[in-house]
């Protein structure tokens, strides 16, 4: 077998598979690159919260891999959403430590069917309920950039490991921002997909529509080329988008025309934003300029706040279901310490949202969808900053010592409507969102929408910016990030 002149780490999903399969290297070979890797850097930065490696390697043996695309190449699952067939999968939360998936989910097993080899599950908070990875059940989950901040949630375990070459891709799922925001974060391209273009089988829906499934890769071709072979839903699905007719992939071969972008530096909940991360928005308008698009200062008319207190309305009787269902799983009523007391009351809050509240909720979802889709008649992209801040240091975001035995003392109370009196959910709004205002709108509008790593901090941390555009109209910032990725690459990555 011909040596190779450069390590693993040079070459991107495409690449490892052309590797595998021109036979310059066996699968065997990946796998116990893989195992090196996340020997050497999980203790430190505990991404991978469950090894499959063994199981990969008997299935290889086996011959049970199936011969697809990606055929031998690793892949990591996020420990959230993505079920694999008799694997633990715990969504960050103790509750569900003994919780073994009984079949793959659809995304999986279109997965499993492109050849891809299952090693290990990736840390998530609980719940995917935050921007931060640090879920007392498996403990903070670090940033390969600097190991005392976040790599940013809900998929920070995926980021760190891809960003850190545990693998070159991992599974993430996208609610508010969960790929976006730990792409930003980790230096890394995330996609997260129109509403209705990736199946969601066998929920129906997951957070109202607002949560997509796709990967985290270092490069745009890994995103589309996945996207390619994860794409397509039922009709039968509550969510369903007619599937692409070209290839995604070869869409970012293509020149994206000159495009007309609106752009803004302003945090839609009013609360500020990094001046690293707006010189950085300045940096990229004038590149994008400079490739003979055309830039205006503008953004969609939607009250803001309105919005993200719409999104955490979603949150609270999200949990509150997923709390009520632990009852068949445990075989007993769910206590507030199954679960973190941050978990606990947002569930009492849930359940003191009147059915009436939950679907004013979502009509005005349908409401900003309509002005930005309209917004985007106007212009091809919409673009700001992906976040508004550097990733926060490891448990700067968790509650303190007087306000957890407050939540312990209300959760035993059950006193939801007396939280929600007390102006407690506006305080939630900006606490959790003051980071991260600038992704959850294309969660409710169902719009796609890419984190592109084009710049760093002062301290050289990445920073992400955010590109939005119609529904379906994927092939639009696969187009653009093609081009991007061309005249300022972020990832070196060697040809097989």
């Amino acid at each position: 077998m011909t040596p190779l002149k450069h390590s693993f780490d040079s070459f991107d999903t495409i690449g490892l598979s052309e590797l595998v399969r021109k036979k310059k290297i066996q699968p065997k070979e990946l796998l116990d690159f893989s195992e090196a890797k996340i020997n050497r850097f999980n203790p430190d930065l505990n991404a991978v919260v469950l090894k499959t490696l063994d199981k990969a390697r008997e299935q290889l043996r086996s011959g049970k891999i199936p011969k697809g695309p990606f055929y031998g190449v690793p892949l990591l699952i996020k420990d959230l959403l993505h079920e694999v067939e008799g694997q633990r999968i715990t969504s960050g939360s103790k509750a569900l430590l003994n919780y073994i998936a009984p079949k793959d989910s659809e995304f999986v097993s279109r997965l499993r069917k492109a050849g891809f080899l299952f090693i290990g599950t990736t840390n998530v908070p609980e719940f995917a309920l935050m921007g931060i990875t640090e879920p007392k059940a498996h403990g903070a989950t670090r940033n390969p950039w600097d190991p005392e901040r976040t790599p940013g949630g809900s998929s920070g375990g995926s980021a760190a490991a891809v960003a850190s070459g545990m693998s070159t891709i991992a599974t993430g799922s996208d609610g508010g921002g969960s790929i976006r925001i730990p792409a930003a974060y980790c230096g890394l391209f995330g996609l997260k997909p129109s509403r209705g273009i990736v199946p969601v089988h066998p929920l129906g829906r997951v957070w109202q529509g607002a949560s997509v499934d796709h990967v985290l890769t270092k490069t745009v071709r890994d995103s589309a080329a996945v996207l390619d072979l994860v794409a397509g839903t039922s009709v039968s699905e509550a969510f369903h988008l007619e599937k692409h007719k070209g290839s995604y992939l070869s869409e970012i071969k293509k020149s994206p025309g000159k495009l007309k972008i609106a752009y803004s530096f302003t945090s839609p909940i009013g609360t500020p934003v990094n001046q690293d991360h707006i010189d950085a928005l300045h940096d990229t308008v004038k590149l994008l300029k400079s490739l003979g698009h055309k830039l205006e200062e503008a953004s969609p008319n939607i009250d803001g706040k309105r919005l993200a207190k719409a999104y955490v309305t979603m949150y609270f009787g999200e949990v509150a279901a997923d709390i009520a269902k632990f009852d068949k799983i445990l075989g007993r009523k769910a206590k507030m310490s199954d679960v973190e007391s941050t978990s606990w009351i947002l569930g009492l809050l849930g359940k003191s949202v009147s059915a009436g509240e939950f679907v004013s909720t979502i009509r005005f979802w349908d409401e900003a969808a309509y002005i930005s889709e309209d917004f985007l008649g106007s212009y091809d992209l919409y673009l700001t900053p992906t976040t508004a801040e550097p990733p926060a240091k490891i448990g700067e975001l968790a509650p303190k010592l007087y306000e957890e035995i407050a939540m312990q003392i209300i959760g035993r109370l059950g006193t939801g409507k007396l939280l929600l009196a007390t102006g407690m959910v506006d305080q939630l709004v900006e606490k959790n969102l003051a980071r991260t205002p600038f992704t959850q709108l294309a969660n409710l509008t169902g719009q796609p929408s890419m984190s592109v790593p084009l710049s760093r901090t002062k301290l050289g941390l990445p920073i992400g910016m955010l590109f939005t555009a119609k529904r379906a109209r994927e092939d639009i910032l696969f187009r653009l990030a093609g081009q991007l990725e061309k005249e300022k690459p972020w990832a070196d990555i060697a040809k097989a």
